[in-house]
Parts: C-alpha cells; sequence; structure tokens
C-alpha cells in the first residue's frame, strides 16, 4: 500500500518547529496504528512533539485522529423520559490514596445520573481504581459493552477496565512514550487523556487534574496548562468540561493501597471518612451534578444512605459481595513520631513509592499487586502528633518489602514543635472551564 505522506518529512516539519497540517496529522496516526509507521520513527516524532510543542489546532487534530482509529460509544438508548438524566464522568490525573472514583460514582448516580466510569490500573508510585475494586471478593473488571449499559440503566454506575476498542492508537502510543521519555509531553498527555473520554461519549466531563509532588504535574503552572488544554478539547468535541485543581503534595484521607482505600470509600458512602476525601467528593460531585442540569447538594445522599446503596447494587453488579471482608495484610510495622508537636509536611510521593514497594502497586503492567499492603496514615498535616505515638502504620504480605518502604519514607514529613509553621494548603486549588 502506497502511503499519502513520508514518515520523515513529518518528522523533520516538527523537528524544525513547523506545524504539521490536519491531513499529516490524521495520516501519522492512522499509519502508526496499522504499523505502516515504525515506533523508532513515531518516538522520534514524539520527541520533537514533546521538545517543540503543539498549538490547539494540532493538538485537537491529533485527539481527533486517535479517536478516529477505534469506536465510539453510544449512551443514549439509557437516557430520557423514565430513563437516566444524562451521563457524565470524572478523570482524574492521578495520586496518592485518591479513591474518590468509589464512593463519586455512586454519589452521582443517586441522583438520577448515569456514571459509565472507565477506569485504569496503577503503574508506579500512583494506585489503580481497578487494582483497589478487584480487592472485593468477586469483583470483576471486565463488562462487555452490552453488559455496561445494562448495569448504568438498572443501577447507575459502572467502574470498568476500558475495552481495547477505545482509540486504539492511544494505547500504542502510549506505551510507547513510557519507554522513550515523552509522558510529560502536554499535547501527548492531553490527547491521550481526552481521546478515551470523548470516544467513550459521556455528555460531560470533569477532570480532578493534581498538583504537588504525588501528581504527574508537580506545579501549578504546567497543571493549569494541561486543566486548560483538556477542557478545551472536551468543549470543542461537544462534551461539557470543567477541570479542577486539587493538591497532591500530600495523600488524600488515611490510607494509600488497595483495600484499605476501599474500606475507607465505604466510610465516607457511610457519612463519615477523612474530611479531604469528603471535601473532595462532594466539590467533584457537585461539579458533574451541575453539568447534567440536577440542582441537589450531593452530600444530602451520602449523609442519608442513598449513595451507599446505590455503591453495593454496583458491586453486586460486577460479581462483588459488597458485605464480604476485605483481605488484611499478614505483616505490619509501625513508625512513631520522633518529637512531640504538628506533623507539618507529609510528602505524598514518599508515602505513595513507600505503599507501592510494600506491593500495593506494580513496575510493569503485568506484575500483580497485593490486595492488603499498603500504608495507613495516623496524622495528617496540622495535626497534633506525640512522641513514640504512632505516625504510620506500614502494610505487607512480605516483611521483606519494609526495608525499602522505610527508605523512602526517610525524611518524608516534618514535625513543627513550636507554632510557627506556615499556613495549609487547600485541598482544592481552583477551578477552570472553556474559554
Amino acid at each position: 500500500m502506497s502511503e499519502r505522506f513520508d514518515v520523515v518529512d513529518v518528522i523533520r516539519a516538527k523537528r524544525d518547529r513547523h506545524e504539521l497540517s490536519d491531513e499529516q496529522i490524521g495520516w501519522v496516526v492512522d499509519a502508526y496504528t496499522r504499523g505502516a509507521v515504525a515506533d523508532e520513527q513515531m518516538s522520534a516524532l514524539g520527541m520533537a512533539i514533546f521538545l517543540n510543542g503543539m498549538d490547539r489546532r494540532e493538538i485537537s487534530q491529533w485527539t481527533q485522529a486517535m479517536i478516529a482509529s477505534g469506536e465510539r460509544l453510544d449512551f443514549s438508548p439509557i437516557i430520557g423520559p423514565g430513563r437516566k438524566i444524562a451521563t457524565a464522568d470524572k478523570h482524574s490525573t492521578g495520586g496518592v490514596g485518591d479513591k474518590i472514583t468509589l464512593p463519586l460514582a455512586p454519589l452521582v448516580a443517586a441522583y438520577g445520573v448515569a456514571v459509565p466510569q472507565l477506569s485504569g490500573r496503577g503503574l508506579g508510585h500512583t494506585g489503580g481504581t481497578l487494582d483497589k475494586l478487584e480487592s472485593i471478593p468477586g469483583w470483576q473488571a471486565a463488562v462487555s459493552n452490552d453488559r455496561m449499559m445494562s448495569i448504568l440503566g438498572s443501577v447507575g454506575a459502572v467502574i470498568c477496565a476500558a475495552g481495547t476498542g477505545l482509540a486504539p492508537a492511544d494505547k500504542k502510543l502510549y506505551a510507547l512514550r513510557d519507554v522513550t521519555g515523552t509522558v510529560e509531553a502536554i499535547p501527548l498527555i492531553a490527547s491521550s487523556i481526552m481521546s478515551k473520554k470523548i470516544a467513550e461519549g459521556t455528555d460531560s466531563l470533569v477532570l480532578d487534574v493534581k498538583v504537588g509532588s504525588g501528581a504527574f504535574m508537580k506545579d501549578e503552572e504546567s497543571a493549569r496548562e494541561l486543566a486548560q488544554t483538556m477542557v478545551d478539547l472536551g468543549g470543542a468535541a461537544g462534551v461539557k468540561t470543567t477541570a479542577l485543581l486539587t493538591d497532591m503534595s500530600t495523600p488524600l484521607g488515611l490510607t494509600v493501597g488497595n483495600a484499605i482505600e476501599v474500606e475507607e470509600s465505604v466510610e465516607v458512602l457511610a457519612g463519615g471518612g477523612p474530611a479531604d476525601v469528603v471535601e473532595l467528593t462532594v466539590a467533584l460531585a457537585r461539579e458533574m451534578l451541575q453539568a447534567s442540569g440536577v440542582d441537589e447538594d450531593p452530600a444530602e445522599a451520602l449523609a442519608d444512605g442513598r449513595a451507599m446503596d446505590v455503591y453495593r447494587e454496583m458491586i453486586r453488579a460486577q460479581g462483588g459481595d459488597p458485605e464480604a471482608a476485605l483481605p488484611v495484610a499478614r505483616e505490619s510495622h509501625v513508625i512513631v513520631a520522633p518529637a512531640t508537636g504538628t506533623l507539618r509536611r507529609l510528602d505524598a510521593l514518599s508515602v505513595g513509592v513507600a505503599s507501592w514497594r510494600l506491593g500495593a502497586g506494580r513496575s510493569r503492567k503485568e506484575d500483580p499487586v497485593q490486595a492488603g499492603a499498603g500504608v495507613r496514615l495516623h496524622a495528617k498535616p496540622g495535626d497534633r502528633v506525640k512522641e513514640g505515638e504512632p505516625l504510620m502504620t506500614l502494610l505487607t504480605d512480605t516483611p521483606e518489602r519494609f526495608d525499602r518502604a522505610l527508605e523512602s519514607l526517610a525524611g518524608a514529613y516534618d514535625i513543627a514543635t513550636t507554632d510557627s509553621a506556615g499556613a495549609e494548603r487547600a485541598l482544592i486549588l481552583g477551578r477552570l472551564s472553556a474559554e
């Protein structure tokens, strides 16, 4: 098959800081997906994009080309009179202790909005929603499109693995970026996330863009640029899209792991749980409901048990037993406070790496994870701690992992013994909508 373009010409154009035409972008994404463009050639183009960037038109076209590489879902059969009001989705750029999807999806569904939450697995220090839920006995991540539609129609919320038919170009390109040092390219991050979310076909999307040591974006300026790029991509594709910038300098909640994060999510659904997890869950739910035309206070469905009812139905619909005991790690190690005072800093990345080294995460996509492994926190920044009392508990089935986890926590926290330390950072740092 003769090709419309020479890939070397496309690489040179971006290398020399020229804009790529719509036709060049559409062709190179399709040709790479088909195998007509080799990995080393796409690697060179990816690096050129990383170094020289793309304008909004190029990013939009790249996103559309990746969407066109696969199927698009259609949720219209479940929307209408006597059915669901609308479909809404949330995407987080990933963090430490980020279990928000678990209480959020059933909370929004309690108000008649369908929530098709296509989620992923953890890699490195960031946890994966599917890994957390798989700690529930019987729960299955794989759901066919027909089954997903059925669950959405009856329950209102589904959390499952994305099918291979959505943006297959992205799956291939994502694996390449991971091994060529181009993961951080904002045009490629934005198009990767938004190609899948637009192809998913929801009416609205709320983005939770994390900022801080435990996040992909370490500074607010780059996080804001990424968020605005994604918001504009969504809006241009007809998806109502907003974004919250949220702090990830310290872990979310008091648990980092799999089963222990499920346990904490259930506490939130029962009307309790850590204040920061509740705050972010309610804030994101409010965004999703507003985008769906629902003027309600989502905190009410946490208090009266409606969200918990939907959660139990959602877990059962995918083969899980919401009443079953969750796995518990066989071994534990307690870290005590070295001094009395106020905990002023608890580094999210260090805690995330510790949890990963304890067995809660993976280094490669095919690695298994331990359901019970992780870190249980006994204090958050701003809390008073006493010398000799527990600061955090490390959990694993394999005690030989403790040493490396402890290494990652060296210097991970500060305790102020005077009252002169600065103010706490807000959890929600900003909100972005279409320009």
